[in-house]
């Protein structure tokens, strides 16, 4: 990796997202990345036309899942000539901070860390801006995590920076709502390199398609669970 001038792609997974899509590309620091690249999970409204009005490349996912959407986004990027030495995930509905995107990368090119995952929990976060449930998932699941791997996160934070060599190595297979758990738990069980730095979030732009409703949240407070477990 180029430290000076690293190779960065953006995957943003966007499922309804016509409302917040358009201010995450336009706020993600352009001159630092390559590709931004939307997966576009089976939306019903306008997220693909807006992305492509902003210059992001668009890919179509029609099967519905944030892990499903992330894989068509690394397809995408598998299949370039030149792969990138950096890839950042973000969410498309504006709750994160896109502009941190350098604090986020800096890490790994200062220090030689492999997965660095922004942290709400040491961060800035706006009242409202998670529920009680998520900040209590979180809680017991990175302390699962230290418990079982003996890593300690604070966070499953979805706005996160890993080296594409070691993402490769991670081999990345959740469809759904484990995708950033077992990315943490894949890394601590291959002992990378992995640190998190403190983010701003804010409440989304719309509703959440998990926290957002009961089912939602059960189905995805299972899955992390099941996930942390099933790879020990």
């Amino acid at each position: 990796m180029t430290k000076n001038n690293p190779i960065i792609d953006v995957i943003i997974p966007a499922y309804n997202e016509e409302s917040s899509i358009k201010s995450v590309i336009h706020d993600i620091p352009k001159e630092l990345v390559r590709h931004i690249v939307v997966c576009n999970n089976a939306s019903k409204d306008n997220t693909a036309d807006n992305a492509r009005s902003t210059g992001a490349v668009v890919v179509d996912q029609p099967m519905k899942g944030y892990g499903n959407a992330c894989l068509k986004g690394l397809e995408y990027i598998a299949n370039q000539n030149v792969k990138p030495d950096i890839v950042v995930f973000i969410d498309g509905d504006y709750s994160d901070y896109p502009e941190q995107l350098p604090e986020l990368i800096a890490p790994i090119i200062d220090q030689d860390m492999d997965l660095v995952i922004g942290s709400r929990a040491t961060g800035d976060l706006e009242k409202g801006a998670m529920q009680p449930q998520q900040i209590f998932g979180n809680w017991l699941a990175t302390t699962l995590i230290k418990l079982i791997y003996g890593y300690s996160f604070t966070d499953l934070g979805p706005f996160r920076a890993v080296t594409y060599d070691k993402l490769l190595a991670i081999d990345m297979q959740d469809r759904d709502f484990g995708w950033t758990v077992e990315m943490q738990v894949k890394a601590a069980k291959l002992k990378l390199k992995c640190t998190e730095v403190p983010v701003k979030y804010r409440k989304r732009i719309g509703v959440s398609k998990v926290s957002g409703t009961v089912k939602g949240t059960i189905l995805a407070g299972h899955k992390i669970l099941w996930t942390i477990f099933k790879l020990i």
